[in-house]
């Protein structure tokens, strides 16, 4: 007869609530510099046609 005897001890159960926020991932730079041209791009939209006039490009002569 064994002296010792071994029992398996399981892992605690993971505690995840339903309502709990997923951790997202953290962009990448290149998408965090893409987001901020979008944003001075959408700015400069929005300001040119508070003034009632659309902007010109300069053409190349």
């Amino acid at each position: 007869m064994p002296v010792f005897t071994f029992e398996k001890i399981s892992p605690p159960m993971r505690r995840v609530s339903a309502s709990a926020p997923v951790a997202e991932k953290p962009r990448s730079v290149i998408v965090q510099i893409l987001d901020r041209f979008v944003e001075t791009r959408a700015k400069r939209k929005i300001s040119a046609d508070k003034a009632g006039k659309p902007r010109q490009r300069k053409s190349a002569k």
